[in-house]
């Protein structure tokens, strides 16, 4: 190749075939008559499974989605900023279709040490549905992180007050 533009082009996508942001991640969709513990412990990746670009329009969905569960959940939600370090961090990949039905719920980063975490937030995200319809973008996966305190409570990365120092 004599074109540098090409070159640096085909450089570029050789560096990112290895970037795990481009590989089908690892899920854990929970069943749903399965139990939570089984769903969480599941860490076998779905060959070809891909997730939606997180667009602006997207993540602007994310923040719907977010305040629906907030909603549904006002109990659950913990009040002010989080602690430093909280008991759990999960990455779900939340599949809705074009009217806003939870068709799946993937997780890209579990906690070893609180397996039944990610089985419980996979139930609160069902026990949600149907979010509000994403219009024009569709059915669509979106991606968020939940901050889950030892309570119980948790706070979603979407809509977080923020951490507190000590």
């Amino acid at each position: 190749m004599k074109n540098p533009l090409a070159l640096a082009m085909l450089a570029l996508l050789l560096g990112l075939s290895g970037c795990s942001a481009l590989k089908p991640a690892a899920t854990t969709a929970a069943a749903p008559d399965a139990a939570p513990d089984a769903a969480a412990s599941s860490t076998e990746a779905s060959p070809g499974r891909l997730i939606t670009a997180q667009t602006p329009a997207v993540k602007a969905y994310r923040k719907v989605g977010a305040a629906a569960i907030y909603k549904k959940y006002p109990q659950r939600i913990y009040k002010g900023k989080i602690p430093p370090l909280v008991y759990a961090v999960v990455v779900t990949e939340t599949d809705v279709d074009a009217e806003g039905r939870v068709k799946g719920v993937h997780f890209s980063r579990t906690p070893s040490h609180a397996p039944e975490v990610s089985g419980m937030i996979a139930e609160l995200i069902k026990g949600a549905s149907p979010l509000p319809s994403p219009g024009k973008i569709g059915a669509h996966t979106y991606v968020d992180t939940w901050l889950w305190d030892k309570s119980g409570q948790f706070q979603l990365d979407t809509l977080t007050l923020g951490q507190r120092n000590r």
